[in-house]
């Protein structure tokens, strides 16, 4: 159950910054930030448990025009302990008179069990700073009492997404619920804790041409005693659940009904029925979805069999909800259309899985989201490759994920500023550590483990060590688990240290042997994280070699028990390789020895190979070799020679990180004549797929779409010849229009190859647009523009022309956003930063008085031309202007200084990495030809 779901770059980090620049396809998982993220904002106000609730009677009056509601809740309690008070959870907005608070005492004595005395109710107040109201009562009540506790309130109906609000379609008003995490306490008075099961009974009054749906099916309606045109819904009464899952929708709603007969499953007695609810007007638009969910319900259904105790779950889909991730109540889940339109299963499958564990089975309190969260998301993955073999994920499930922690977590400071972005990459990370368990412990020993934790925590609450004990005892009962491992000690070690490892195995060829060694994985320099050498994990070392090949098998070889350094035994021959960690079963890296890398390479280079080892372990080798080397821990020859093989190679999957290398190597050459024999190599590495995918083809694989964009974007920016062509010939037409300001018909992708391969004339062209942009057009393309102004072109006088007139003109139209984004911009290229930095000293003074008391651009300024600097040239050019205006950087000095340390670094990289590349390029460019380009 997610308690609080917010949308992020469905949070992927790594990837979605890539594809973003590039406008490559969309991904196809979408995600929620971990609940945890708002843990500032989740109050720890619990509850004292000397007085819990057995059930409670509700009912709602909204009145939508007044914006306002009221109610009664009747709560039936027991007292664990003598109390003088009672504690309970009310929102500082939730009005109560606690003179109208009235307590009656059960007399457990009469087999009716009817109402005796009130007691008196001396006052009740609100606890300082804290939504915990407290009822003083004039006595003690003792232990064991029985007593019914009724309280009016009143309310504001919401108009943001949250508690009780109101949201309109068209000429249409609806009322909804959303009380995750804790805002059952924003509607009614209640104990507002997971823990705090119990029957509800609830009755909502409503204007009688709306309809009411809600947690149960309705029981009867009345009409209103005194409300001209309202009834009164009743409905039945609840299972026991947490006040959160209590939810109601009240809209101008038609139901589609269950019209889809779908193969029985015999094990499984009784099921809820599906119904999907939508406006008037658009319900008769989700039959396929209609279809989708139930789909869904079945394979979850299967999974754990177990059926809900539900006797109806309605899916709502309403066109603009207020809301950011979909509200799964209960019995009732809430759908914003464009969430369903877009045809995909996972969204509903993490929705439905959420009834099984979040609303049945629910996590203790709010620390333990993150794990419900990544345990339904996984799930809910299984789930979808279960019903269409992974289509949805386009191949990205679990690379893309997976790839972002890798970025992520190998960073010196990861998160170190954004604290939402930390508690997903945790969460996603947990959530590939259970992949990891599914594999390791085996499937079927993971998926009974898992039944049983259902099966035990019925109408219950749990703890992450519920789970892994259910785990641990079926693993251990199938033999996949030694008796004397337990799963939450290997949990734990991936969920306490919020980083990576890397797990090097280097091989004794004659003794048969190979050592094995774990580490933190660090990209970023310098590796001088503190206590890295404490750091280990429990890691699956889950074996494959060349003389017995069987990447189904996913049971370890051995494991790692933190322990620093392993040796294994019986090791194929010398001519044979080993691949350790296959298709990413852990999220962890491997290392090998050089010879080990080379077998790889040339297994790779053969049909064979190629078809016996799967996609998803293909690219892991390539990724791995490359971010290995990227880190220092691996020679660049050893990477570059893993990417010989892509020229066989057509899976999109495993060409998705090649792209990414490109990139990111590409910025780090910041040599002129290296850099462009790396763009040769890129002509020679692509051109050969972009020629075999062709032309585009209605009704094509997006992946395919998306491979084809993404290539030719990239042989674009390397100077392939037909790229260019197209792109002057469509450049040109622009040129010559009339009015070259109303519309640009150049496609994107042309843009930057323009100013990056075409003259000056053509670039001034660009910059007069930019200039000229009226304000009537989307200004997001102006931006498109001005970016691939400043970040594309590699020739000095094109950047300086565009400096001169964004900086030194007075009457320049040049806003300060945009000098901020031309700066930014011009660290894409080291010709870019390298003009920059020259433009800065040969223009000091001027440039200095101007923006000197405009302190955040001076910064920027400052760090744009100074911080992206990679060798030891780049080094004595920002230490000269260091020495040279000593004194005079004010805001800034910092900046500089940070900038010089941070090069010393990088220089020594590229001492090391930069000459290894231009020998392995030289070499390489020998034997093939670039006729392609």
């Amino acid at each position: 159950m997610g308690f609080l779901k917010l949308q992020g770059c469905s949070a992927l980090i790594y990837f979605c910054l890539l594809f973003s620049v590039y406008e490559a396809g969309h991904v196809t998982i979408k995600r929620s930030i971990d609940p945890s993220a708002s843990y500032p904002l989740i109050t720890d106000d619990r509850l004292p448990k000397d007085v819990i609730p057995q059930s409670y009677d509700i009912h709602l009056e909204p009145k939508i025009e007044e914006n306002a509601f009221s109610g009664i809740i009747k709560m039936n309690l027991t007292w664990k302990s003598d109390s003088k008070k009672i504690s309970i959870h009310a929102h500082f907005n939730l009005d109560i008179n606690d003179k109208k608070i009235v307590l009656r005492k059960i007399n457990t004595n009469n087999s009716d069990s009817q109402l005796s005395e009130n007691i008196s109710v001396v006052r009740g107040s609100r606890f300082p700073k804290k939504t915990i109201y407290i009822i003083y009562l004039k006595e003690a009540i003792k232990e064991g009492s029985e007593c019914i506790l009724e309280i009016p309130f009143e309310g504001s109906i919401w108009e943001s997404g949250e508690g009780l609000f109101k949201g309109s379609y068209s000429n249409w008003t609806y009322l909804a619920t959303y009380l995750r995490p804790n805002n059952a306490r924003r509607l009614f008075p209640c104990f507002d804790e997971p823990g705090f099961k119990v029957p509800f009974t609830v009755s909502i009054t409503r204007p009688s041409h709306l309809f009411t749906i809600f947690n149960t099916p309705l029981n009867r309606t009345i009409n209103h005693s005194t409300l001209k045109d309202y009834v009164i819904d009743y409905f039945e009464t609840t299972p026991p659940m947490s006040a959160f899952t209590f939810g109601f929708v009240t809209a101008n709603l038609k139901k589609l009904q269950n019209e889809i007969k779908l193969d029985e499953d015999t094990s499984i007695q009784t099921e809820p029925v599906l119904s999907l609810w939508g406006f008037e007007d658009n319900a008769n638009q989700f039959k396929e979805i209609h279809q989708k969910v139930i789909i869904v319900h079945k394979a979850i259904q299967r999974y754990f069999n177990v059926s809900l105790p539900l006797s109806k779950i309605d899916v709502v889909v309403i066109p603009e909800l207020q809301v950011v991730r979909p509200v799964d109540n209960w019995g009732l889940l809430l759908f914003k259309e464009s969430d369903l339109t877009q045809n995909r299963y996972y969204d509903i499958a993490q929705e439905l899985i959420y009834q099984w564990i979040g609303s049945w089975v629910t996590p203790e309190w709010w620390t333990d989201a993150h794990l419900n969260k990544a345990l339904a998301s996984f799930l809910a993955a299984d789930i979808v490759f279960k019903i269409d073999g992974g289509i949805e994920f386009n191949g990205k499930y679990p690379m893309t994920t997976l790839y972002s922690i890798y970025y992520e977590f190998s960073k010196r400071y990861p998160h170190s500023r954004i604290t939402a972005m930390k508690q997903e990459t945790i969460s996603y990370k947990l959530e590939l550590v259970i992949r990891m368990l599914n594999f390791t412990l085996g499937k079927d020993s993971f998926q009974r483990g898992l039944r049983t934790f259902i099966e035990e925590h019925q109408y219950k609450t749990f703890v992450g060590n519920d789970l892994w004990s259910a785990l641990t005892k079926q693993a251990t009962m199938h033999g996949t688990l030694n008796s004397q491992y337990h799963v939450d000690d290997i949990v734990d070690s991936w969920f306490a240290i919020h980083r990576l490892p890397v797990v090097t195995v280097r091989r004794d060829y004659e003794k048969r042997t190979a050592a094995v060694q774990q580490k933190l994985y660090l990209r970023e320099r310098p590796h001088d994280v503190p206590e890295q050498e404490k750091m280990l994990w429990w890691i699956p070392i889950v074996l494959n070699r060349q003389d017995a090949l069987n990447f189904s098998n996913c049971t370890p070889y051995v494991w790692m028990e933190r322990s620093r350094e392993m040796t294994i035994d019986n090791m194929p021959p010398s001519d044979q390789f080993i691949i350790v960690n296959q298709e990413e079963i852990g999220p962890f890296p491997v290392n090998y020895d050089e010879r080990n890398w080379q077998m790889l390479s040339k297994f790779l280079q053969t049909e064979t190979g190629r078809t016996l080892v799967p996609t998803y372990t293909r690219s892991k080798l390539l990724h791995d070799a490359w971010n290995l080397a990227y880190a220092g821990d691996l020679s660049f020859a050893t990477a570059l020679n893993m990417t010989l093989f892509m020229k066989f190679e057509r899976n999109h999957i495993v060409w998705n990180p090649v792209f990414t290398f490109i990139d990111q190597i590409g910025r780090h050459i910041d040599m002129p004549e290296v850099h462009k024999r790396f763009e040769e190599y890129v002509l020679i590495l692509l051109t050969p797929l972009y020629e075999d995918l062709g032309a585009e083809t209605e009704g094509e694989d997006n992946w395919k779409t998306d491979l084809r964009s993404l290539t030719k974007r990239f042989l674009c920016g390397a100077g392939y010849r037909p790229c260019i062509e197209e792109a002057k010939n469509a450049y040109s037409v622009w040129q010559h229009l009339p009015d070259p300001n109303l519309e640009n018909p150049v496609p994107n992708h042309y843009i930057c190859p323009i100013f990056k391969w075409g003259s000056m004339e053509e670039f001034q062209f660009g910059i007069e647009r930019v200039l000229q942009f009226p304000k009537s057009r989307k200004q997001n393309e102006r931006t498109y523009l001005l970016k691939t102004l400043a970040g594309c072109p590699t020739q000095p006088e094109k950047i300086i022309r565009l400096l001169e007139q964004s900086t030194l003109e007075e009457n320049s139209n040049f806003t300060e956003n945009d000098q901020f984004l031309i700066y930014s911009s011009l660290t894409a290229t080291s010709s870019g930063h390298y003009t920059l930095l020259k433009f800065l000293s040969g223009n000091w003074t001027t440039i200095r008085e101007k923006l000197i008391n405009n302190t955040n651009l001076w910064d920027h300024l400052i760090g744009s031309a100074t911080g992206f600097f990679l060798t030891q040239k780049g080094y004595n050019m920002v230490h000269q202007l260091y020495e040279e205006h000593a004194g005079e950087f004010g805001s800034a000095q910092h900046i500089i200084e940070k900038s010089l340390r941070n090069i010393k670094e990088e220089v020594l990289w590229s001492e090391e990495n930069l000459p290894v590349i231009e020998t392995w390029l030289n070499n390489f460019l020998s034997k093939n030809s670039s006729n392609s380009s």
